[in-house]
């Protein structure tokens, strides 16, 4: 890892947590990823389950957790399982963890091999009554993947058909939407170096420079500053292409008078930072420019004074797109007319706001969370509402990242530049 150990009491409390969910007498497994094979004798970069590593801090692949509090045996009631190391292949693919490593990351004092697990876990699930056995439960995920999440609930139902089966996703959905102050001190981290970055690409951009330079520019500040690298492909889209919200191919030219939306932010110690600014290249904004942007940072205060514990998300949005229709009409973009016979199914501000306000934010940079209960203390959040105007080839998006507390929320990108002057000052400076 590139990044500082982080403290294991977060992985401690995490597992106290789970833990304290779960019926009597019964046990949990969860599984690490899986190594996936891209092309040849490739794969691609391990990344580990995100459950996994909110329960371990382990990142290590072939990867196990046992939970099973009521164990008889005090010794083996937090199992971490770990692959043997092997001389041979760190020859090929460079040390592995031995348990001592292991125990100091995660905090688990029991650690055992992979290659002896079989037995010890016959015996753990003969004395257990229920098996937890986990699932993505993301509510934005693609659609059905065999991972060994998956493969290993049919195993284990063939393997043990009378025990109860519960779904551990149940209780990590609501676990990991609620961060803890230690979580929220290592997503600032990637936010401080998201900011860094940001700062750098302003002295940076100017006519000319291809959307890839720029992305080239926040990769090797990232890991210049100890990152693991992009919490997500990052989007670097000037001109027309940034109404296109996932445009990932930044491979053009950014030119004199466009605006160019950057979206992208760091992964430090697992957990995501997700910045978006769009910012002028020739470094100063047209007045109509000026006036689009300023009207999507009036949406995204308006969005932050709302976003407190309490209100619901479907809530929060149709508020915030009642003012987004007032600004709307101001700009001229939509009329009265527009909006007295607007469809309530697809309002009329949707022509150039077509995407949510808010998502969860942690060791996914779109988190799980209940999306349809009210906002609790703990959350983490993006705001980020833009305007996209295809008749003028604008696209605007302003987002910033917020922990929610009990008496409101508090801005954790309030250091960095937002306002148009600001931005507009750092530029000259170049």
């Amino acid at each position: 890892m590139k990044y500082l150990p982080l403290p294991p009491e977060i992985f401690v409390q995490n597992r106290k947590r789970f833990a304290e969910r779960m019926q009597e007498n019964a046990i949990a497994v969860f599984n690490s990823n899986d190594e996936v094979p891209s092309n040849g004798d490739a794969i691609y970069r391990f990344k580990q389950s995100s459950d996994l590593f909110w329960l371990t801090g382990i990142s290590q692949e072939d990867t196990m957790l046992i939970l099973f509090p009521d164990n008889p045996d005090k010794q083996y009631r937090e199992v971490l399982v770990l692959l043997r190391p092997n001389e041979l292949k760190e020859k090929w693919d460079g040390r592995r963890l031995r348990a001592a490593e292991a125990t100091a990351v995660s905090g688990i004092k029991t650690v055992v091999w992979l290659d002896s697990l079989e037995a010890l876990l016959q015996t753990w699930i003969h004395v257990a009554e229920t098996i937890y056995l986990n699932t993505n439960e993301n509510d934005r995920k693609a659609g059905y993947y065999p991972s060994r999440d998956y493969r290993y609930i049919e195993e284990m139902r063939k393997r043990y058909p009378l025990h109860q089966y519960r779904r551990s996703a149940q209780i990590i959905k609501e676990l990991r939407s609620v961060k803890s102050a230690a979580e929220v001190s290592v997503i600032q981290k990637a936010i401080d170096i998201t900011e860094t970055t940001f700062r750098q690409l302003l002295k940076t951009i100017r006519p000319g420079i291809m959307e890839y330079e720029i992305e080239a520019e926040i990769y090797h500040s990232f890991l210049r500053n100890r990152a693991t690298g992009p919490a997500y492909n990052s989007i670097i889209a000037s001109g027309d292409r940034a109404r296109t919200l996932h445009y990932v191919f930044n491979n053009q030219e950014c030119k004199a008078g466009e605006l160019v939306l950057m979206d992208f932010g760091a992964e430090y110690g697992g957990y995501c930072a997700d910045l978006t600014r769009t910012v002028p290249v020739s470094g100063r904004f047209t007045k109509r420019q000026k006036d689009v942007y300023n009207a999507c940072l009036y949406l995204h205060r308006y969005a932050a004074s709302i976003l407190k514990p309490g209100i619901l998300l479907a809530a929060y949005t149709d508020k915030v797109g009642g003012e987004a229709t007032k600004q709307f009409i101001k700009l001229g973009l939509l009329s009265k007319a527009d909006v007295k016979n607007e469809d309530a199914s697809n309002r009329a501000y949707r022509k150039y706001l077509y995407h949510g306000i808010s998502h969860h934010l942690g060791i996914d940079v779109h988190d799980i969370g209940l999306r349809t209960r009210p906002v609790r203390a703990g959350n983490v959040f993006t705001i980020e509402p833009g305007i996209y105007i295809e008749e003028e080839q604008i696209g605007i998006r302003i987002e910033n990242n917020f922990w929610i507390t009990k008496s409101g929320n508090k801005d954790l990108m309030k250091n960095i530049p937002i306002t148009a002057e600001e931005i507009e000052t750092l530029m000259k400076k170049k």
